[in-house]
């Protein structure tokens, strides 16, 4: 079977809630998350979910069935040409005292990156071994704050190690879609260690607290308190999308694997936006979409 990939970059810039739909102690509604490692994500199903959405906004309901799948009352007559993967963490903003944020990852991250780059059908990135233990903290060896011997993410310092990253950032510029955040990234990669993230990934997402309010007296309702945790903006995920030959008997001629996907990504050339998760309505959830295709092409030009 004939299969078309690409990789595409989700930079929030709003907070973003995809949930569970279950609380797990005290914060009422969490956020979506990987069972084996406890980092963020957000599952196949809601990306998929919010892209069918998007493209009924754009092509029309009846005209995306090809690309979907048919309606839930018809799912038996043929399966969806295009496979979604979970959208993967890969940068996560942290406050620092010594910049406005700083967007930290882990080697076990960009190797798994690399890793999905190479089943997505691109080129796999070598970059030197990055060794690391807790509380050290690898920047580019030309970041401006390389004159300093440590840094703080929250509360923790860790200790500086200057290393030439020019393969790191090659291997995540691709998920960025302005020149600026490129930019940025030079400045703003931190790397620690597997055991760091995983604890900053963990306990250092905004957990805000949410109540409702009698219109009448205007004081808050009995028991109307719940906390609701999110994913802050700048956060950088990524997600592979492959398709293939459509399913569907009457549309097969005409709807190969690389006319699904593009059909599919031409959706975001005018408006490159997806919006994703729940809150909609008080604007959360907003993602910029960068497909890796365009960089790889731009490379080449």
């Amino acid at each position: 079977m004939k299969y078309e990939n690409t990789i595409l970059g989700l930079i929030a810039q709003t907070s973003i809630h995809a949930g569970t739909g279950q609380n797990t102690g005290v914060i009422d509604l969490p956020i979506q998350r990987e069972g084996h490692n406890g980092w963020p994500c957000v599952f196949g199903s809601a990306i998929k979910g919010a892209m069918r959405a998007n493209a009924e906004q754009h092509y029309g309901k009846a005209s995306i069935n090809v690309i979907f799948g048919p309606e839930t009352d018809q799912a038996g007559d043929y399966a969806s040409a295009i496979m979604i993967s979970d959208a993967r963490l890969v940068l996560f903003p942290v406050r620092s005292l010594s910049s406005q944020f700083k967007w930290v990852t882990c080697p076990a991250a960009l190797e798994r990156l690399n890793l999905d780059r190479q089943r997505f059908g691109f080129d796999k990135i070598a970059f030197d071994e990055l060794l690391l233990s807790e509380m050290q903290a690898i920047i580019h060896a030309t970041n401006p704050q390389n004159h300093k011997n440590s840094l703080y993410l929250e509360e923790y310092r860790f200790d500086l190690i200057e290393q030439n990253l020019d393969k790191v950032l090659q291997l995540l510029k691709p998920l960025l879609s302005s020149d600026y955040a490129q930019a940025q990234l030079d400045q703003q990669l931190v790397i620690v260690s597997n055991d760091d993230f995983s604890y900053l990934v963990q306990y250092a997402t905004p957990v805000n607290a949410h109540i409702a309010i009698e219109s009448e007296t205007k004081t808050v309702k009995t028991g109307a308190l719940w906390y609701e945790e999110t994913l802050p903006p700048e956060t950088v995920l990524y997600v592979g999308i492959t398709a293939v030959n459509a399913r569907s008997s009457d549309r097969l001629p005409e709807w190969q694997a690389k006319k699904v996907l593009n059909v599919l990504l031409s959706m975001f050339e005018e408006y490159p936006w997806l919006q994703i998760g729940g809150n909609a309505t008080v604007g959360m959830g907003w993602c910029a979409i960068c497909d890796s295709r365009d960089y790889q092409r731009q490379g080449e030009a």
